[in-house]
């Protein structure tokens, strides 16, 4: 991959943080944004289908990619982010290779609607 530049973060993202409460029946966990929206590269990585107890599922991955800084370097799979209005739950984060001392890349995934 070639070195990123400014204008190749060209989608908003919004990190989501988990917290679990209780509903007064059981515990539950709700995700509530955290921190301010950011800059990001989307790349599209997949989409699959499968069925499952006679259903059909169909998921979505994509890579993004965003600057480091401290408040990137604190996400990780328990988070989730929303890009486009579709909530993608992380899967992975790692340094990206072509720039490893400036941006971090998140591997997520997302039910297609």
């Amino acid at each position: 991959m070639a070195r990123l530049k400014a204008g190749d973060l060209d989608r908003v993202v919004q990190f989501l943080r988990g917290a679990v409460s209780d509903d007064g029946f059981s515990q539950v966990q709700t995700f509530a944004p955290h921190g301010q929206t950011i800059r990001a590269r989307k790349i599209e990585a997949s989409d699959a289908e499968r069925w499952r107890a006679a259903q059909v599922q169909a998921t979505i991955s994509a890579r993004f990619v965003v600057r480091r800084s401290a408040f990137a370097a604190d996400l990780s799979v328990q988070d989730r982010l929303i890009c486009e209005g579709v909530e993608y739950e992380i899967t992975g984060r790692r340094e990206l290779a072509a720039d490893p001392k400036r941006f971090f890349e998140f591997s997520a995934t997302a039910e297609a609607s």
